[in-house]
């Protein structure tokens, strides 16, 4: 299949398959649903909730928080915003909670974000208007910035995450698939590709292939903006990564795969030194200070990948990392 243009978008005809949301005869029912993953991060959650409520020029739209298994779950929280409600969802993972959201949404767009970010003013009235204007597309992604604490001085992770922690053109590009935390699709489109996975893959970017798969038009949208905090440490940011790894060993066959696998940890290995042109031109960072910490975070994190490849090739299973993320 062939990919969309990264900015503008359409790669195949429009989708055929079955009409699905609101009915006609319901007049203020919701035009988008957005579905929120959320475990204990109630304050992100308020302010993510108040950027939904700031929102100029939306459709109908209502936010459906799913509590995947918090200490205390938002009830408060979502109860001081008249468009939302709380539904839980007991099997661990981003992935089903965003699922039992989808199943009862009543939109006929389904948008996705994560609890601690914060959608940009036009995100809805952008997402929709997209869609309406390339009925070819059935799954968007938009930008994705980091919200820094302190954006005169940011943390090495700030500064790697600014440049190389939401590379969301790229994924619909190359890879076939958007990253959940900003992501909007037909709801026809997700009820035939089906519910994300567990906790135990990558549930975004096995949800995006398999919808490529199926050849559904995918597009970036650069003017559906959100902000995102970057992770609080490294380790966290190796988390990430721990799951991303297994995701893709677990798809490695025969002597082949495990050769290729080999070679690409190698590579990794060597590859932020290729990263020097990106670095010098991104407008996401400003400085010099800035970029040195992006360089030393995004040379320790490929070093990490690249031993956690080479583990896994001699001796590792992919099961335990899937466990070793869902850690706070």
């Amino acid at each position: 299949m062939s990919r969309p243009d990264p900015q503008t978008g359409p790669s195949s005809g429009p989708y055929s398959g079955p009409s699905s949301g609101p009915s006609s005869g319901a007049a203020a029912a919701p035009r988008v649903s957005v579905v929120i993953p959320h475990l204990n991060h109630a304050a992100a959650l308020r302010r993510c909730l108040d950027a939904l409520a700031a929102q100029r020029g939306a459709p109908p739209f209502e936010a459906i928080v799913v509590d995947n298994g918090s200490r205390e779950p938002p009830a408060a929280v979502v109860a001081d915003f008249p468009f939302a409600r709380l539904l839980a969802e007991a099997t661990p993972g981003p992935g089903p909670a965003r699922s039992t959201g989808a199943r009862r949404a009543r939109g006929d767009i389904l948008a996705f974000l994560d609890a601690d970010c914060l959608a940009g003013p036009d995100w809805l009235a952008t997402l929709a208007a997209w869609l309406d204007a390339h009925p070819a597309v059935g799954v968007i992604g938009g930008d994705v910035a980091i919200a820094a604490a302190d954006p005169g001085r940011l943390t090495p992770v700030e500064a790697y995450e600014s440049v190389w922690g939401y590379r969301m053109q790229l994924y619909v590009a190359r890879d076939g698939y958007t990253a959940t935390c900003n992501m909007a699709v037909r709801r026809a489109v997700f009820d035939a590709v089906g519910d994300f996975a567990g906790i135990g893959v990558a549930e975004d970017m096995d949800w995006g292939r398999r919808a490529t798969a199926a050849g559904i038009g995918m597009a970036y949208v650069p003017a559906m903006r959100i902000a995102t905090p970057a992770r609080d440490s490294f380790a966290e940011l190796a988390r990430k990564w721990d799951r991303h790894i297994g995701h893709d060993f677990s798809a490695v066959r025969g002597l082949r795969g495990r050769l290729r696998w080999g070679a690409r940890a190698g590579a990794l290995a060597v590859s932020p030194l290729a990263e020097l042109p990106r670095l010098a031109r991104t407008e996401r960072l400003s400085g010099a200070a800035a970029r040195i910490r992006a360089f030393g975070c995004l040379a320790r994190i490929r070093l990490y990948r690249a031993r956690r490849m080479l583990g896994l090739l001699l001796r590792g299973s992919a099961g335990d990392l899937a466990g070793r993320w869902r850690q706070t």
